[in-house]
């Protein structure tokens, strides 16, 4: 989903937060420029890519499903051009 042009970079956290299989990413980018998106370990090992494509500017919402994945903590990595940020993600399963 894209809508109104941002005016810089960023990673918001994602929600819910913790959360229990789904989640939403959302970021924003200023300009078009290529996007990666990963998850990874707390120990900074790359479980998986969820989006690598270049992007025009807009804000943008992601789905992530964690069904497959043990509970416990999860770091989602952005990378927007020079632009890096990281949030951390708590998976609790119910």
């Amino acid at each position: 989903m894209k809508s109104m042009e941002p005016t810089e970079f960023y990673l918001s956290q994602n929600y819910p937060n913790p959360f229990n299989e789904k989640t939403i990413l959302k970021f924003c980018l200023p300009c078009r420029t290529r996007v990666k998106l990963d998850l990874l370990t707390t120990q900074s090992k790359v479980l998986r890519n969820l989006l690598d494509e270049e992007k025009e500017a807009g804000t943008y919402e992601i789905e992530f499903d964690g069904s497959s994945l043990p509970e416990g903590s999860y770091i989602c990595l952005f990378q927007a051009g020079d632009f890096v940020a990281s949030k951390r993600m708590l998976l609790e399963k119910h």
